[in-house]
C-alpha cells in the first residue's frame, strides 16, 4: 500500500474503533442509570429487554467482525439472544460487552487493505471488508440508541451522554 492507503485504512479503523467505544460509554451509562430489576423488563411482548439488546450486540458484532471479517468459524445462535429472559446481571453483561468489542478491536487493529475488500456471506449477505465494519458499528449504534431510549422511559432523566461539552459549537471553516 502506498502512505494515502494506509493512512486511510487507518483512518476508517481508529474512527470505526472510536464509534464502538462511544457505544460502549452510552450503554454503560444507560446501565448504570437502570436497576438490576428492569435489565430483562421489556416494554410490550414485540419489544426486547435491555439485557436482550446486549445479547443481541454481542452476537451480531461476533458474527460480523469477530467471526466473518477476523476469519474464523462462526458459532452465533441469534435466535437465543432474544430468547433468554435473565440470568446475567448487569455486571456480566457488560463484561461480555467489553470483552466482545475488546475482541473486535484486536479484529479490527489488525485489518489490512486486502481483508477491506475481500467480499464475504454474512447472514445470506454479500459484503465487503468495509460493508462488514459499517454495518457492525451502525448497527451497534442503533441498539444503543433503544438501550437508551428505553432507559430514559424507566428513568425519566436525561443520561447526560456529552456533559461537559458545548454541543452548539459551530463547526469552522
Amino acid at each position: 500500500m502506498n502512505n494515502i492507503e494506509d493512512e486511510w485504512v487507518s483512518e476508517f479503523l481508529e474512527n470505526s474503533i472510536f464509534r464502538l467505544d462511544e457505544g460502549t460509554r452510552m450503554i454503560k451509562i444507560s446501565l448504570d442509570s437502570v436497576s438490576e430489576s428492569n435489565i430483562w423488563k421489556k416494554p410490550n411482548d414485540s419489544s426486547n429487554s435491555i439485557g436482550n439488546q446486549i445479547l443481541h450486540i454481542c452476537g451480531n458484532m461476533t458474527q460480523y467482525i469477530i467471526a466473518s471479517l477476523g476469519e474464523q468459524d462462526d458459532y452465533r445462535k441469534r435466535d437465543e439472544e432474544f430468547s433468554i429472559n435473565g440470568g446475567l446481571t448487569k455486571t456480566q453483561l457488560i463484561q461480555k460487552l467489553e470483552n466482545t468489542v475488546k475482541k473486535a478491536r484486536l479484529v479490527l487493529n489488525g485489518c489490512n487493505k486486502r481483508q477491506l475488500i475481500k467480499k464475504r456471506e454474512v447472514q445470506g449477505f454479500t459484503l465487503s471488508g468495509i460493508g462488514i465494519v459499517i454495518h457492525a458499528v451502525e448497527h451497534y449504534s442503533y441498539h444503543t440508541g433503544q438501550i437508551a431510549f428505553w432507559t430514559k422511559l424507566m428513568t425519566n432523566k436525561d443520561l447526560g451522554f456529552y456533559d461537559g461539552r458545548d454541543l452548539n459549537i459551530k463547526n469552522e471553516l
